[in-house]
């Protein structure tokens, strides 16, 4: 009697399991976690093919030396959306930029608005400077005001320096009849011209994805973001640029 209870025992508990097992179990509710996928996007300093002029509303610029070799300014003109172009006229007291001429005659015949520039050289003779830059620079052949190249201090003190650029500058404006465009960069103007160029507009050049702030926080008028870029008609890299904020070219007009 005894071995028929407990046989009568395990029959029920493997009933019980059993019908345990039949029932469906609950799923637990998995919470979907939402995911964003970041497309990071090749910047023009990454790519160089990439072109900023296709992808936004500002007014875009070249600037040209003997540096780019030959140029085709009609492929340039008809199939590229720079507005202007400044052109190496000289540098120093003698150097004259040798594709200069070419370029300012086909430049503007394909259409771009063209100013001219000078390298400064700090410790050459100011007068001497410039009588070269205005062998090339002719009034008749400007859009665009004069703009003086400044990268340097030479081997002069800041003091010295800053003595020499700003009679530079006076001798520009004396002869043009108007201040000229003075182009340097970010690092540069804050360690030697900080708060010193507030009557002259500026193009400052930074290689970045943003613009750049300088140390005083002081407006400028074009910012030159590469020095790699390609546009068709030029085999090599091209420094491009492009007006901030409002500013237009208008404010850059070379005035006869």
């Amino acid at each position: 009697m005894k071995k028929l209870t407990i046989f009568l025992i395990l029959c029920i508990c493997c009933m019980v399991v059993a019908d345990m097992d039949a029932k469906p179990k609950k799923r637990k509710s998995r919470k979907r976690v939402k995911t964003t996928r970041v497309v990071t996007r090749p910047t023009i300093h990454e790519n160089p093919y990439i072109c900023c002029e296709d992808t936004c509303d500002h007014i875009h610029g070249i600037d040209m030396s003997h540096y780019q070799g030959e140029v085709f300014w009609e492929t340039v003109g008809e199939n590229s959306k720079m507005a202007y172009v400044y052109l190496k006229a000289t540098e120093g007291s003698d150097r004259i930029d040798s594709r200069y001429e070419r370029n300012i005659d086909l430049a503007h015949r394909y259409g771009l608005k063209v100013g001219s520039y000078h390298f400064f050289r700090p410790m050459t003779d100011l007068k001497l400077q410039l009588e070269n830059f205005k062998t090339q620079c002719l009034p008749g052949e400007q859009d665009l005001i004069p703009m003086l190249d400044v990268e340097t201090v030479g081997k002069l003190s800041t003091e010295a320096f800053c003595d020499s650029l700003f009679k530079f500058l006076n001798l520009l404006e004396d002869a043009y009849h108007q201040k000229p465009l003075v182009y340097t960069f970010r690092n540069f103007y804050n360690k030697y011209l900080l708060g010193k160029l507030d009557d002259y507009q500026l193009m400052v050049a930074m290689y970045a994805d943003e613009p750049p702030v300088l140390a005083d926080e002081r407006d400028f008028i074009i910012w030159q973001y590469t020095s790699k870029g390609r546009i068709s008609g030029v085999g090599g890299l091209v420094d491009k640029s492009c007006l901030m904020g409002d500013h237009t070219l208008r404010e850059l007009r070379f005035k006869h």
